[in-house]
This record gives C-alpha cells, structure tokens and sequence, in this order.
C-alpha cells in the first residue's frame, strides 16, 4: 500500500524533464526482455553505429512478424508452423541497412550480443534463440568482429532471472522477475559491458528518477508511451562523472503502470550500474485498445505503423529525441 500510495503522489504532478548527463559514447548499449528483447534487436538495428551490443532475453528475431499480429503470434513466439528462417530475415536487414532504413552492417563491427532464453519458456518457444542469434551470424562476414553468444541451457520460465526478487521462479508470473539464483542482469551487463572489477553491493546506491517521455513525441505520430519513464543514475554519474548508457526494455505487462516500480527496481539492472557506472534508461510504453496494444507490449509488429521497426519508426524516433536530451550524439 505505501507502494502505491508513493505512486499516487507522484503521478499528481507533471514528471520532471530528462536530465543531461556526461556519456561515453563508446559505452552505450541495449537490453531487453521478451517484447522489450526484440525491441533492443530493432534498437541496435537501427542504432548500431552508435550501440556497442545487445543482451536479449525470451525474444523472437528481429523483422519476424513483418508487420503481422497473426505471424508475431505464431511463428515469431511459438515456432509453429515453422521457425523464423534467420537468413530470409538477415536478407531484410541488408535491404533495409542499404537503404538507409537502419544502421550500415559496419555499425555492428565489434559489437556483442548476447541471446538468453530459458529451457522452461512456454510463452516465446526457446527454440526462437537460434532465430535470433542466427540472423546476427548471418550477417557477420560484413561485420568484422561480431559476437554472438547464446545462453539457452538454464531452467527458468519467461521471467527475467535475478538472484533473490521476484516470484518464485518455478512458478512464474507477475511482475516476471524471478528468484532464481542467477543474476541475469550481472551477466548482460558484463558482457555489454566487460567483467567488473568488483562484486555489486546488495542495493543499488544511486537514485531514481522519474522523467517526462511526452517531451520526445514525434510531431506527427504517436509512439504509444507511458507520460513517465525512469532514468537510474549511480552516484558517480549523478555527480557528473563521465559514465555509460544502458537501456532497458520492459516485457509485455511489464511496464511501471501494471507492476509498479518492480522492473526499474529489482531487475537487477541498478546494482550492477554502479559498479559499472552506467546510467540506466528505463523507457515505458502503456497499454491500448486504439492502437490494439492491451499488454503495453514494444512494438514489433507494426501498431504504430508500417515503418515500425526502422529508424522511422514512432518509437525509435522517440527513443532517439530522449537518447539526445540524455547527451548521447545520435544522427
């Protein structure tokens, strides 16, 4: 109830803007978690010239549902009929890069990416992973120095893994974190990022905050977001250190309207910021009937339009304005 009640006060008064802070343009990256996984691949797409990597979690590959809700409900999260076929989609990248659509192939020179699912997934097929790091090695002989790991051999369900929040994780479900005894967060940010040179304190130590996501409406489109996101600042970068940038995707149902502050909170991201001194990026979309998004899902079929999932996408041009107002250079 205090919880709520915290939220209720806040939500009183207009978020504060975005604030500013010193970036590593060479330390900025993408995560995300189930519809927020393919919305990081879309991202780093996009972006990748000026991402360093991506960490995926429970996602289909990137372009599956080619702008169908039917597709992205079958074979993009159930491998049924079929399984993506991750050269027919890294084709697509290639027409879409060469076009302008998204980043050139060269932007993900050097880049990691790392693609966790769990064997116990029984909402995306784990079998999707294969998908999705697929169309990445596809892609790797016009982008030297590439890697791709996958992760497929833990027992979890659709959840983000955390060593002690959450459900439990044998059972799954709301606010999808689980206890299982695996940092996910710890081990997408060392490989985005690189091993840490210490261990991360129990508690994050640094602040939350929320911010304004109406300042980076696109003026001719509706990106479908929340009036509030979240930035997370470790203590060296509110004191205006030079620091990295991660931003971290939210699942379907998981956004701070439907579970709270849980995922800006006990994801597990914060901790790890601070060891890492790493702003964390917290963007929220919200659900909707008119567009159809009644789960507060990314976009990665095509309901905020048909250039969804490319640099003109009402999203990704969102993201971009608040990436800027951040401090990070974007095109």
């Amino acid at each position: 109830m205090a919880l709520l009640a915290g939220l209720a006060g806040c939500g009183a008064e207009p978020p504060p803007p975005l604030p500013a802070i010193t970036v590593d343009s060479d330390r900025i990256a993408v995560a995300g978690v189930s519809s927020g996984a393919i919305m990081a691949g879309q991202v780093h797409f996009a972006w990748s010239d000026r991402l360093r990597g991506a960490a995926l979690l429970a996602g289909p590959p990137y372009g599956c549902a080619g702008g169908s809700l039917e597709t992205a409900l079958g074979p993009c999260m159930e491998a049924k009929p079929y399984l993506p076929d991750p050269k027919r989609l890294a084709a697509r990248v290639r027409e879409r890069a060469a076009a302008g659509q998204l980043a050139p192939l060269s932007g993900l020179a050097g880049d990691v990416v790392y693609v966790l699912h769990g064997r116990d997934d029984a909402t995306v097929a784990p079998a999707l992973a294969a998908s999705v790091a697929g169309v990445y090695e596809a892609l790797s002989g016009e982008a030297g120095g590439l890697r791709v790991e996958t992760d497929t051999d833990r027992a979890f369900p659709h959840l983000l893994p955390t060593r002690d929040r959450g459900v439990d994780c044998t059972l799954g479900g709301e606010p999808w974190l689980g206890r299982c005894g695996f940092d996910a967060a710890g081990t997408m940010m060392a490989k985005l990022f690189g091993e840490p040179e210490a261990e991360a304190a129990a508690d994050a130590a640094g602040e939350l905050r929320r911010f304004d996501q109406a300042a980076f409406t696109p003026a001719d489109a509706d990106p479908v977001m929340a009036d509030a996101g979240y930035l997370y600042l470790p203590p060296d970068c509110a004191a205006g250190a030079t620091c990295g940038v991660l931003v971290a995707f939210h699942g379907c149902q998981q956004n701070a309207d439907k579970v709270g502050e849980a995922f800006v909170r006990d994801a597990g991201f914060n901790r790890w910021a601070d060891v890492h001194r790493v702003a964390v990026l917290y963007p929220q979309v919200r659900s909707s009937y008119l567009p159809l998004n009644p789960k507060a899902c990314w976009d990665w079929w095509g309901y905020t339009g048909e250039a969804y999932d490319t640099r003109d996408g009402a999203q990704l041009r969102w993201l971009a304005a608040a990436l800027s107002a951040l401090g990070v250079a974007m095109p």
